[in-house]
């Protein structure tokens, strides 16, 4: 009886008979960092040849050009595109990307197990493949209101899909130092399995990191700098590289990647909003990125691929070798990396016509989460004294961490006043799953906002509404908007709305196709430019991770501030000055 590994053996005897040869490419050796001139059978979808075959009618000539393998993410949020899995296939592949291993947190914290569900079932047929870590930390504090709680009884059905590969980012630390009984269960279920735990190691001194390895958590997307990235690599982590919409850490980390531990680092992406993404990409554009900068064209690609491959556990992945799979690239130079054919299970993508496929139905439970009490201008009031100091939340451009900064702001009748000039702004969080009531206010520097408020529903990880801006009044009707909509990003000034996308699949992602929301999204950051004191496309990507109480310094949730580095609420107001 043949079986599919005898079926390959002997075409591997016989490349006449495969289904496709791409002759005379300048094939990247991602093992040894080198280049040969080659041909490459492929059967089956698997790659079953290296060398010199005859040419015939299932040939095609790639002299001059390289034959590369299909890129990986090591580690991006698709909800973060505002578009559902199968849409956002259709977008990424045109960039060579032709796996990503992703983590639906974000719908998690909002739907729970229906969300993870409706992720996995949506990326079954997709163009792209999709492997799934699932969520480790929801919620990801025990300091905020989201919409749902997974816990390690809520993963073990999980395990039966082929698409999970592993345990999502650990961002409850606190857990895992202090032995929490069901983060335990976690572990050891994912560890018993040999699967892979992703880390989330933001701020963690060296002796936390000790016991995140300890825990078999062996790799992290939170380093911001060299230094970080160094110590994570001495320490046994793998480091990915991140280069999204807000966090931006590829130039700052860069000086760390030698050819001695190169295999030790791979690019991710994290989050990136859908109209970067279809103009740049993602994984493309930080090997792009890192050449540029001066790292060696070969190790970027080696950690766009095969150390990805190896750090998540993906077997048959990421070099142009025997036995793996055939998601290869034909580009026409290693600097500019222009794709000139994407190449998935051995088939060539037609790019200029990627057709979604049959989509799951959307469960109704997810279509309707904005669930909130009336909000009033009277509860949007920070009450502070004259000369009162007050913490702030200060953005850092191109960062996801953020700076607690201690000010005198404009106080009116007792209560805080945004200050343009100073760029002193109100920031609010509103919960919306459970109806509570919550409100937590805030002040954040950075935004740069001249007129108007901007809301979303996108808020990391719980996903409440958070909104900003100079006057309540236009604060108030970007709630009011959101509320009627069931979700999304919105824009107004003098009571006008400006510009908005709808996201109503758990107020995080669109149900139209992906062309519709980049179009849209495109018009939103028009809109945007003509609010904000300068260039700042990224804004409502920022706002988002202005409420993600893991990551310091300091942040707002629906309970108020969070001061992430002690791990505990603050007051707004700190005394007189």
């Amino acid at each position: 009886m043949t079986t599919f590994l005898t079926d390959l053996i002997e075409k591997a005897k016989e490349p006449d008979k495969v289904d496709l040869i791409l002759k005379n490419g300048q094939i990247v050796d991602v093992f040894s960092l080198e280049t040969f001139v080659g041909d490459v059978a492929i059967y089956n979808g698997y790659i079953v040849g290296i060398g010199q075959f005859e040419a015939n009618d299932k040939a095609i000539d790639v002299s001059n050009q390289y034959i590369i393998p299909g890129f990986i993410d090591g580690h991006i949020h698709i909800e973060s595109t505002m578009v559902r899995p199968s849409e956002f296939s259709r977008a990424i592949i045109k960039h060579g990307i032709t796996t990503v291993v992703t983590d639906p947190h974000e719908i998690a914290n909002v739907a729970g197990i229906e969300g993870i569900k409706f992720m996995i079932e949506d990326a079954k047929d997709a163009i792209v493949d999709i492997l799934v870590k699932l969520p480790s930390s929801v919620p990801a504090t025990k300091f905020e209101n989201n919409g749902a709680t997974i816990t390690s009884k809520d993963l073990q059905t999980f395990f039966n899909y082929d698409e999970v590969i592993g345990l999502a980012e650990v961002m409850d630390y606190p857990s895992v130092v202090n032995g929490d009984q069901d983060m335990m269960k976690k572990l050891e279920i994912v560890k018993n399995k040999k699967l892979v735990i992703d880390g989330h190691a933001a701020g963690l001194s060296d002796d936390l990191l000790d016991i995140y390895s300890i825990a078999s958590i062996r790799n992290d997307h939170e380093a911001v700098n060299a230094d970080e990235a160094l110590s994570r690599v001495r320490k046994g982590f793998h480091v990915l590289v991140r280069e999204g919409s807000a966090a931006k850490d590829l130039l700052a980390i860069l000086p760390a990647i030698t050819e001695k531990n190169s295999t030790r680092f791979s690019f991710c992406t994290d989050d990136k909003h859908l109209d970067e993404m279809v103009h740049e990409g993602t994984i493309n554009h930080a090997i792009k990125l890192a050449v540029k900068n001066g790292l060696d064209p070969l190790i970027s690609i080696q950690m766009a691929t095969i150390n990805n491959a190896k750090c998540h556990g993906i077997e048959n992945k990421g070099a142009v070798a025997p036995g793996y799979i055939a998601d290869l690239l034909i580009v026409d130079h290693l600097h500019e990396l222009s794709i000139q054919k994407v190449i998935k299970n051995g088939k060539i993508v037609n790019l200029d016509s990627t057709q979604a496929n049959e989509q799951v139905e959307i469960p109704k439970a997810i279509m309707h989460s904005v669930t909130m009490e009336e909000v009033t201008k009277n509860r949007l009031q920070i009450p502070l004294k004259e000369n009162e100091k007050a913490n702030i939340i200060e953005i850092l451009p191109g960062k996801i961490i953020t700076r607690k900064k201690v000010d005198v702001v404009d106080v009116e009748e007792g209560f805080f006043k945004s200050n343009v000039e100073k760029d002193y702004l109100k920031i609010a969080v509103c919960e919306r799953h459970k109806r509570t009531g919550n409100i937590g206010l805030g002040i954040v520097h950075g935004l740069k906002l001249k007129s108007g408020a901007i809301a979303s529903t996108v808020a990391h990880d719980s996903h409440n509404l958070v909104v900003a801006g100079t006057n309540d009044e236009d604060m108030l009707i970007a709630i009011e908007e959101l509320q009627q909509t069931e979700g999304g990003l919105v824009i107004v000034k003098n009571g006008e709305i400006l510009a908005q996308v709808q996201l109503p699949i758990a107020g995080l992602m669109s149900d139209q196709p992906y062309e519709v929301v980049a179009k849209n999204l495109s018009i939103l950051h028009e809109v945007l430019e003509t609010i904000v004191d300068s260039s700042s496309q990224i804004i409502f990507m920022t706002l988002s991770f202005l409420c993600l109480p893991v990551i310091p310094e300091i942040k707002l949730t629906d309970r108020g501030l969070f001061d992430a580095a002690a791990f505990k609420p603050i007051r707004v107001g700190v005394g007189e000055a």
